[in-house]
């Protein structure tokens, strides 16, 4: 298995696996309408292109005979609320693993992807949202040192979530 940047050639993999891991994780939380919008919105070839081509994000991957099995988003300015004093921080927009490839290191790689290009870049704090109610998400960000810093939404269609936004000073 081989973690590097992607390239546009990843664009598609990149769309069909965000939409398949979102959907198996959370697709039961809405209705078939919030979730098709968020999808349309959020995973398509375009999207994850434009993402590719923004000088404000990079994304990596995990390859395994070819196919793109989990990857990483990470943008070099937070998009996320102001709940601290960090200066420069970076935020972890996705990570991603094919559903049937969990429990095997391929997020922890990436994680340790995302937090090495942060501090590399001199960010002096790494943010996220993580669903409210996803323990295993909580669990697997503490190991890495992020702590829930304050509560805050995330929209799916017209649907709201309570999101936790999770920091660690780096």
């Amino acid at each position: 298995m081989t973690l590097r940047l992607a390239t546009p050639a990843d664009t598609e993999a990149l769309s069909d696996l965000g939409r398949r891991a979102f959907t198996a994780k959370f697709g039961d939380l809405y209705s078939a309408e919030n979730l098709a919008k968020f999808l349309d919105d959020t995973h398509t070839p375009a999207k994850v292109a434009a993402q590719l081509a923004d000088p404000g994000m990079r994304v990596a991957v995990i390859e395994d005979s070819g196919a793109v099995i989990a990857f990483c988003k990470i943008a070099f300015a937070s998009t996320l609320p102001r709940h601290s004093d960090a200066r420069a921080p970076f935020e972890l927009k996705q990570l991603y693993t094919d559903p049937d490839r969990l429990g095997r290191g391929l997020g922890a790689r990436l994680m340790d992807w995302a937090l090495d290009q942060a501090r590399h870049a001199g960010a002096d704090e790494l943010q996220l949202s993580v669903y409210s109610d996803n323990p295993d998400a909580h669990r697997f960000y503490a190991r890495y040192g992020l702590a829930k810093i304050a509560d805050i939404t995330f929209t799916v269609g017209d649907h709201v979530d309570p999101e936790f936004m999770m920091a660690v000073k780096l």
